[in-house]
């Protein structure tokens, strides 16, 4: 996953990428393991992904999928478009949304976990999907061409960024005049407070680092965008108790959403 390490707060920088890099690095290796979080085709089709979709894309990339939403339906992707996936993982999103724009498009993953992009990467060119290529890069930070791509994509990843702001001003600098960003992430319906904030473990399981909604939404429109549609997404659950409790308190939910670049 990606990750914007620009700490605003007062979570150590060096324990927050260390803990991020270890628990994603996990994901992509070992996504049998226990986590904070439910992985795999279970939940992406509780989610929304259609069993259609998910037959045509790499079925280990399923299981480490560790997305939290789905936003594909209002997406409404065409044949041809270009896009960028902001927090790619182990790619899942990056080939549903390289079937969706077919062989004329493209799609670019951008990652900071080495592990991730090496195994969204074996498994692209296992399968064959020629217009999917990765990047290793931060989401504030990606390097690739300004007004180029028509849609920005992201699942559970600007959580991880502490300057959220950073990130979707590159994602609206990536996009053309009227581009698309769709996400989905974890918010909160409370400000947390600064003992959750601080904790880099509840940060990196995508819980600590979690905006309150409201703010969260001003802050694409602050980027450039319109927000056009919020969806919660009941069917995502945190699955630890600690993660449990911190729902539970602060109210801390998945979105979707989706916002067009004025």
């Amino acid at each position: 996953m990606s990750l914007a390490l620009k700490i605003d707060n007062k979570v150590n920088e060096t324990e927050l990428e260390q803990h991020v890099k270890k628990m994603y690095r996990a994901v992509a290796l070992y996504p049998e393991s226990e986590f904070h979080f439910e992985m795999g085709r279970v939940m992406a089709e509780r989610l929304g992904y259609r069993p259609q979709d998910l037959d045509q894309v790499p079925q280990e990339s399923i299981e480490s999928f560790a997305g939290v939403g789905y936003y594909f339906d209002h997406l409404d992707l065409k044949p041809n478009q270009r896009v960028v996936d902001l927090g790619s993982g182990s790619g899942m999103d990056t080939f549903v949304a390289a079937v969706q724009v077919g062989h004329g498009g493209a799609v670019i993953g951008v990652d900071m976990t080495d592990e991730q992009l090496s195994k969204a990467t074996r498994l692209r060119d296992e399968v064959g999907f020629c217009n999917v290529s990765y990047k290793k890069a931060y989401i504030d930070d990606t390097g690739l061409p300004t007004g180029m791509f028509d849609a920005t994509i992201s699942n559970g990843v600007v959580n991880l960024a502490s300057d959220k702001l950073a990130v979707f001003a590159e994602a609206h600098r990536l996009l053309k005049k009227g581009g698309k960003l769709a996400l989905s992430d974890i918010v909160t319906e409370k400000h947390l407070p600064e003992r959750i904030t601080c904790n880099a473990t509840l940060w990196a399981a995508c819980i600590g680092g979690a905006m309150q909604q409201d703010d969260y939404v001003k802050t694409i429109e602050a980027a450039g965008f319109d927000v056009v549609h919020v969806q919660d997404n009941p069917e995502y659950h945190f699955i630890s108790d600690g993660a449990t409790w911190a729902t539970e308190t602060y109210g801390v939910k998945s979105i979707s959403l989706l916002a067009i670049k004025k």
